[in-house]
């Protein structure tokens, strides 16, 4: 089970990056350019947020029984300012529900925006926001704090 969370969480890694990219995009389109906000932007924010969420549950799934974040820091090594398994014990996890809270935040008041503008730019705002957050939470393979693969296989 732990394998199989492990690559849902990883490959469902790229649909939240893939549909945050986007909606950042269609937003600042939107913004700029003064477009109306049409059902595909509505489907592309509820999307984002609804798959933000998923891989939350997944990785809050994989928290609870990943040997990683088990790990007794007490046998880690001492002499790295914040080892690997506490980097996912607490950087990666609190990291990451804050951009989701933010994703959540994001779209919930762009959908209560009067104006089409105002819910581009709230869009674009919270979604960046949490994109900042998410680039500095995940554990890259350039990662000097926890490196793991670009893409994880059963």
């Amino acid at each position: 089970m732990h394998q199989t969370l492990l690559t849902l969480h990883s490959a469902n890694r790229w649909l939240v990056l893939i549909f945050l990219f986007y909606g950042i995009y269609l937003s600042a389109r939107g913004y700029f350019r003064t477009r109306i906000f049409n059902r595909h932007d509505n489907f592309i924010r509820h999307f984002t947020a609804t798959i933000s969420h998923i891989q939350l549950m997944l990785g809050l799934s994989l928290y609870m029984i990943s040997p990683i974040v088990k790990f007794n820091s007490a046998v880690a090594e001492k002499h790295l300012w914040l080892a690997e398994h506490d980097f996912l014990r607490y950087v990666h996890i609190a990291l990451m529900i804050l951009s989701v809270v933010l994703i959540t935040v994001g779209s919930a008041r762009a959908k209560r925006m009067q104006t089409d503008r105002e819910k581009f730019g709230t869009m674009l705002l919270w979604f960046s926001l949490s994109l900042s957050v998410i680039f500095i939470a995940i554990p890259w393979p350039f990662s000097p704090l926890a490196s793991r693969p670009f893409f994880r296989s059963f």
